[in-house]
């Protein structure tokens, strides 16, 4: 299984972007999906994730300014990022697994994710 991301870039405050990860070897049901970030110096943050049943979690810091939606049958993941804040810049990674929906919506550990993109960097500078 691997996780493909796209997306990412330079903006402006204000700016949006929107990110997209495909899980490419493998397709199966009960899967969480999440993002999370790191900025340098910071540790690894939650920032969203969507269940199975489309149920949702939003770090409080990104909560209506950022968006995640998924197309199964592209069995892609988005994170559409909008209103965007230079706090914002970080290397963004995907994740994926087998979670159950009331604790993929509930902000999970890092550690029920066994499959991880590559990280792509997203930078919000004037």
């Amino acid at each position: 299984v691997q996780l493909q991301e796209s997306g990412g870039g330079s903006v402006q405050p204000g700016g949006s972007l929107r990110l997209s990860c495909t899980v490419v070897g493998n397709t199966y049901r009960g899967k969480c999906m999440g993002w999370y970030r790191q900025a340098p110096g910071n540790e690894c943050e939650l920032v969203s994730t969507i269940s199975s049943d489309g149920s949702t979690y939003y770090a409080d810091s990104v909560k209506g300014r950022f968006t995640i939606s998924q197309d199964n049958a592209k069995n892609t993941v988005y994170l559409q990022m909008n209103s965007l804040k230079p706090e914002d810049t970080a290397v963004y990674y995907c994740a994926a697994d087998m979670v159950l929906p009331t604790y993929c919506s509930g902000g999970p550990k890092m550690r029920a994710f066994g499959y991880w993109g590559q990280g792509t960097q997203v930078t919000v500078s004037s």
